[in-house]
């Protein structure tokens, strides 16, 4: 039986896939696991690299970019359909920015081993200069943590567990906790609650999904666990790099996409209107953002 199914699904990063690859083959621990690869139509060559450099690997090519949902869901899918004796204990969705230690899938996989209750965990990702990716370890952006993280109060006072929760930067990055949720970049979930719960939700074109996974899988009763004692690099946003305003327009769709599906109809209409107002306003306000960075670098070009 195997261990781990391992899901990438890569967008234009050749190089990057690569060293994430790499570091998968360099894996130590004994493990039995299969790595499958979802193309998103790259153009640069990425699905030539992995035939020839990893034949290994399981390469589906997606005909269209259906975002990291619906590329996601083409690999889980092939998964939970084989047969008993093929299916693997855990399925793990895996950035292809990520390079992971040797010892990294072993770990987390005896992490989860240890406990019964557990439907998913994450590691401690961090950036390539040594800092904590703030988004391993989040809450749900329910309307106080949302309302809290847009004014600002959570950059203010990130030590109080009350406004601090949206990326619960009052917490130890090397301990473990139960949180709400864990990042895609590095999500493992076993086998049993990808069957119990359902594919990723497709209406999530980039961003979101994973938040709205944990959600379904807490709702179903299991726990989330956030083990930063293993870490892994995460290079972090170098598919997004690639599209200016599209990755700012799919974040701030993504969350009004969380925010209606699980709490609009639980919230009353005047609260409804400020969150969905200051969404709307906080897109605004990256976008311009980005434009003026844009032409700025045009302008010193």
């Amino acid at each position: 039986m195997l261990d781990l199914s391992i899901v990438i699904v890569s967008f234009n990063v050749n190089a990057l896939l690569r060293k994430c690859l790499a570091s998968i083959c360099a894996s130590e621990g004994g493990l039995a696991f299969d790595t499958i690869v979802v193309d998103n139509k790259s153009s640069d060559g990425s699905p030539s690299m992995v035939r020839e450099a990893f034949p290994q690997v399981h390469l589906i090519e997606s005909p269209v970019n259906g975002g990291y949902a619906y590329a996601n869901n083409l690999a889980l899918a092939e998964i939970v359909r084989r047969d008993e004796g093929a299916l693997p204990r855990y399925v793990l969705l895996l950035n292809p920015d990520t390079i992971l230690p040797p010892r990294a899938l072993s770990e987390m996989v005896a992490f989860m081993d240890a406990r019964d209750d557990v439907g998913a965990a994450g590691p401690r990702l961090v950036r390539l200069d040594g800092s904590l990716d703030l988004a391993c370890r989040r809450s749900f952006p329910s309307p106080e943590v949302s309302f809290y993280r847009m004014v600002g109060l959570s950059k203010l006072f990130p030590r109080n567990r009350r406004f601090a929760r949206y990326n619960l930067t009052y917490l130890r990055p090397d301990d473990v906790y139960e949180v709400d949720s864990v990042v895609g970049a590095f999500m493992l979930v076993k086998t049993p609650v990808v069957q119990q719960v359902g594919l990723l939700d497709e209406g999530f074109f980039m961003y979101g999904e994973d938040l709205d996974w944990a959600y379904r899988i807490k709702k179903a009763g299991w726990k989330v666990l956030y083990n930063g004692r293993v870490e892994v690099i995460h290079y972090k946003g170098e598919s997004s790099k690639q599209q200016n305003l599209k990755p700012i327009l799919a974040f701030y769709k993504a969350m009004l996409v969380f925010y209606r599906k699980h709490y609009s109809s639980n919230t009353a209409a005047p609260i409804n209107w400020l969150v969905i107002s200051a969404i709307y306003v906080r897109a605004a306000l990256a976008m311009a953002r980005c434009v003026i960075r844009a032409n700025r670098r045009r302008a010193f070009s």
